[in-house]
């Protein structure tokens, strides 16, 4: 569903169906660590963006709400795990670095990359 940043996420919901007014971030709201949501963290919610840059079923995201130094301000701080490994994941774009080498073409694939940087 489009958040009101204008970017895809899963995680987000509205329902203004019959005079319903409701949003929500899903995934926040699976986190009892997190402060409230608001509509406008998912102006520099990253979510989306790891999203469109990795596609593994086996990613797993958790999105906490904190506020910042004496409270001023908000700050969203993603983690990501693979449900396949039960590993902790340092670069969720990248995805997890065992999944990752179980797949045959991405060999070559980032090879054909090295290549291209040598020249």
């Amino acid at each position: 569903m489009r958040t009101p940043a204008g970017k895809e996420c899963k995680f987000y919901y509205a329902d203004y169906n019959r005079g319903r007014d409701l949003q929500e971030c899903r995934l926040i709201k699976a986190n009892p660590e997190s402060l409230p949501w608001h509509p406008n963290y998912c102006a520099m919610c990253s979510v989306p963006d790891i999203l469109h840059a990795n596609s593994s079923p086996n990613l797993e995201l958790s999105l906490t709400v904190r506020p910042r130094l004496l409270g001023l301000g908000r700050r969203l701080d993603v983690t990501a795990s693979c449900l396949k490994h039960r590993v902790p994941i340092d670069d969720p774009y990248v995805g997890c670095p065992q999944c990752n080498a179980e797949r045959p073409g991405l060999d070559a694939f980032i090879q054909a990359l090295e290549q291209g940087d040598d020249e």
